[in-house]
C-alpha cells in the first residue's frame, strides 16, 4: 500500500497551486500559500523517500491521478532528489519572489507548485500513460517559468522546440514498447523483454529523447539559453532536478525494461559522458555570465553521472556485479550530489543577483565581507562541484574513479583508461573555473558601485542556502552511512539481471565483491585535512621568537586593486591561456550544438512548439486507444 505521505506530498503542491489561483488578487497572500504549501509538500516527500529507502523493498499502489504507481529504489531516490532540493528552493522563495512582485509573482509560485507536482508524478508513476502526461506537464510549467522574464521569449521558444523534439522521440519508444508487452502498465513491459534490432531501437529512440531532457553533448543546446533566464530558483530546480528525469527515463527504459542486454549501449553512454564532462567545463571556463557558467556545469556533470549510468550497464551485459553496483552507485550518488550542489550554487547566484542585479562577474567582487552567509554557503557549494574532500562531490567521483578502475583491470577495452584520464581533467578543470568564479565574485575589492553597497539577503534566503550547504557536508561526511541505501538500486539489479553472490554494503565501508579499493572514510580524511591545517600554525607558535628591533610597517601590494583597475584580474584574464589553448575546440561549440540551427528563429520557433504539442497529444489518445 502506497505510503499517506507520498499522497500527501502530490495533494499538497496542488493545493499550493490552486490556493495561489484562488487568492491571486491578494498577491502577498499567495505568494506564502505558494511557498508554504510547496515546504510542506515537499517535507512530506522528503520523509517518504528516507522511510522507502530504508525499508529496501518496493511499494505498488494506485492513486486515481497517476493510475499504478510504483516506488522501488530508484524512484524513492527521485523522490528525495526532488522533495530534498523543493523544501530549500521553496523555503528560499519566501524572500526572493520580492524580486518578482508585480512582475508575474503569483504565477511563479502556482506553476512552481505544479512543477514540483509533475515531477513527483513523474517518478512515481508506473504506468506509459501517467508517465507520459507528467513529463509532457512538466515541460509546459518549464517552459511558462521561463516565459515570465519577458526578455526571455526566444529561450523559451527554444527550449519548448527542443523538449517536445525529445517527447516525440520517447513516445515513438514507448509505443514501439507498449506495442510489443500489450499493456501501457511497466509492470507488463518489465517482464516481457525487447531483444535484437527492435531492442536497440527502442534505447536509441530514449536515449536521445531523454537526452535532450538530460542536457549532455550535443543535446545541450536548450540548457545554457533557458536555465539562466528563469527566476534563479526555478533554475536551481531545472538544473538541480528536472535535467535528472532525462537520466531517470535512461536506466528506466534501457535497464528496467530493456535488461542493458547489448554491450555496446553502455560503452556509448560512457563515451557520450566523458566528452560532455570534458567539453562542458572547458564551456563553462570561457564564460563571463555567471548563470551561463552554471549551466555549462550541469553539462559537465550529467556527463559524470553518465559514465557511472553506462560502467554499471557495461556490467550488467557482461556479468559483473562490482561493475554494476560501484556504477551505479557513482552515477546515482552524484545525481544526489549534483542536485544539491548545482542548487545551492544557483540559489546563491540568485541572492547576488537579488542585491547587484547582474551576472557579470567583472561587476561584483568584495562579496564575501558584505554578504558572509552567502558567500560561505556559496564557498561550500564550489568545493563540493570542484570534487574536494571531505564534501559530497568528491565522494560520488571517488566510486565513478573506482568503477573505471576496476573495469580497467578487467584488459577488455581501452575506453576505461580514456576515460579515468577525461574524469581527470574534468576535475581539474573544474576546480580552476570556481577558483576564478569565487576569486572574482566575492575576493578582492568591490568591481562595481552595487558592489560595493551590497549586503546580506533576507533570512529565509539564507536558510535557504545554508540547508543545502549542510546537506553537502552530511552527504560527504556520512558517506559511509548514506552509500548503502543509495547503493540498493544497483544490488538489485545483480539479484535481477546478475549472476553470482556479491556482499552487501554494511557499517562503514563499501565492499563489493572482491573491490576492496571502495573502501572510502571521509571523517578520517576530514581529519586529516584539518589537522595537516593546524600543523603550520603549530610551527609558527612554536618558533616564535622575541621580536628583533623594530619593524616598519608599509602599505602591502594589492594585487592592482589599489592603483589602476585595468591592472585588476577579471574572469577573462584567468582562463585567458587555457582559451588561447582550446581555441579550435571553442571554434567548434557551435557544431557541437544541435540547438544552433533553432536558436535564430522566432515566431516560427513558437509555432514549431505548439505544432509538436499538438501531435504529442494526438500520439496520447492514439497510444491510449489502440494498445
Amino acid at each position: 500500500m502506497l505510503s499517506p505521505l507520498v499522497m500527501g506530498t502530490l495533494v499538497l503542491f496542488l493545493l499550493g497551486a490552486v490556493a495561489g489561483l484562488l487568492l491571486q488578487t491578494y498577491a502577498s497572500l499567495a505568494n506564502r500559500l505558494n511557498s508554504g504549501f510547496a515546504l510542506l509538500g515537499s517535507l512530506a516527500g522528503v520523509v517518504a523517500a528516507i522511510k522507502a529507502l530504508a525499508q529496501d523493498a518496493p511499494i505498488d499502489g494506485q492513486l486515481w491521478l497517476l493510475g499504478s504507481v510504483h516506488l522501488d529504489m530508484l524512484a524513492a531516490l527521485m523522490l528525495l532528489v526532488i522533495t530534498l532540493v523543493g523544501v530549500a528552493v521553496s523555503l528560499y522563495s519566501f524572500a526572493y519572489i520580492r524580486e518578482y512582485q508585480g512582475k508575474g509573482d503569483v504565477a511563479i509560485g502556482v506553476l512552481m507548485n505544479l512543477f514540483l507536482f509533475a515531477m513527483v508524478g513523474m517518478v512515481l508513476a508506473d504506468n506509459a500513460l501517467g508517465f507520459l502526461l507528467c513529463y509532457e506537464l512538466v515541460t509546459l510549467t518549464t517552459y511558462w517559468l521561463v516565459k515570465t522574464n519577458p526578455e526571455a521569449a526566444k529561450q523559451s521558444r527554444l527550449y519548448l522546440v527542443m523538449n517536445h523534439i525529445g517527447m516525440a522521440l520517447v513516445l515513438v519508444a514507448f509505443w514501439l514498447l507498449c506495442r510489443e508487452s500489450g499493456s501501457l502498465e511497466f509492470a507488463a513491459l518489465r517482464e516481457h523483454y525487447l531483444a535484437g534490432t527492435l531492442a536497440s531501437l527502442v534505447f536509441l529512440l530514449s536515449f536521445c529523447g531523454f537526452g535532450l531532457r538530460a542536457g549532455f553533448v550535443p543535446l545541450h543546446g536548450w540548457l545554457p539559453v533557458a536555465e539562466p533566464v528563469a527566476p534563479s530558483h526555478i533554475s536551481a530546480l531545472m538544473s538541480g532536478v528536472m535535467v535528472k528525469l532525462g537520466l531517470f527515463g535512461i536506466l528506466r527504459v534501457s535497464i528496467d525494461f530493456l535488461g542493458a542486454s547489448q554491450l555496446w549501449w553502455g560503452y556509448m553512454v560512457l563515451i557520450f559522458g566523458a566528452c560532455s564532462a570534458v567539453l562542458g567545463v572547458l564551456f563553462a571556463l570561457a564564460e563571463h555570465d555567471l548563470k551561463r557558467l552554471l549551466a555549462y556545469h550541469t553539462v559537465e556533470n550529467i556527463g559524470i553521472i553518465l559514465m557511472g549510468m553506462g560502467i554499471g550497464m557495461i556490467g550488467i551485459a557482461n556479468q559483473q556485479p562490482t561493475l554494476v553496483v560501484l556504477g551505479l552507485l557513482g552515477a546515482l550518488y552524484h545525481l544526489l550530489n549534483h542536485a544539491i550542489f548545482k542548487s545551492l550554487l544557483f540559489m546563491g547566484t540568485g541572492s547576488v543577483m537579488f542585491r547587484l542585479h547582474t551576472r557579470d562577474m567583472d561587476k561584483m567582487g568584495g562579496l564575501a565581507k558584505l554578504m558572509p552567509w552567502t558567500a560561505l554557503a556559496f564557498l561550500i557549494g564550489a568545493m563540493a562541484i570542484s570534487a574536494l574532500p571531505p564534501l559530497n562531490g568528491f565522494v560520488s567521483e571517488w566510486f565513478i574513479y573506482q568503477a573505471l578502475l576496476s573495469m580497467t583491470r578487467l584488459g577488455t577495452s581501452v575506453v576505461a583508461p580514456l576515460a579515468v584520464v577525461m574524469l581527470a581533467v574534468t576535475g581539474a578543470m573544474a576546480v580552476m573555473c570556481f577558483v576564478k568564479v569565487y576569486g572574482i565574485c566575492f575576493c578582492g575589492a568591490p568591481r562595481s558601485e552595487k558592489a560595493s553597497q551590497a549586503r546580506e539577503v533576507p533570512h529565509a534566503m539564507v536558510a535557504g542556502t545554508l540547508l543545502l550547504a549542510a546537506a553537502c557536508l552530511v552527504l560527504g561526511l556520512g558517506a559511509p552511512w548514506i552509500a548503502p541505501f543509495v547503493s540498493g538500486y544497483g544490488q538489485a539489479l545483480v539479484s535481477a539481471h546478475v549472476t553470482g553472490q556479491m556482499s552487501v554494503a554494511t557499517g562503514a565501508t563499501l565492499q563489493p565483491l572482491d573491490s576492496s579499493q571502495a573502501i572510502l572514510s571521509p571523517p578520517v580524511i576530514a581529519i586529516t585535512l584539518f589537522g595537516l591545517f593546524l600543523i603550520p600554525l603549530l610551527v609558527v607558535a612554536l618558533f616564535k621568537g622575541p621580536k628583533l628591533g623594530r619593524r616598519h610597517a608599509g602599505t602591502p601590494w594589492a594585487c592592482g586593486y589599489a592603483y589602476e583597475e585595468r591592472m585588476s584580474l577579471t574572469s577573462g584574464g584567468v582562463t585567458h591561456t587555457l582559451r588561447q589553448l582550446c581555441a579550435p575546440l571553442y571554434r567548434k561549440q557551435p557544431q557541437l550544438d544541435l540547438a544552433t540551427a533553432l536558436h535564430g528563429v522566432s515566431a516560427s520557433s513558437s509555432a514549431a512548439g505548439w505544432l509538436l504539442h499538438g501531435l504529442v497529444l494526438a500520439f496520447f489518445i492514439l497510444m491510449a486507444v489502440g494498445v
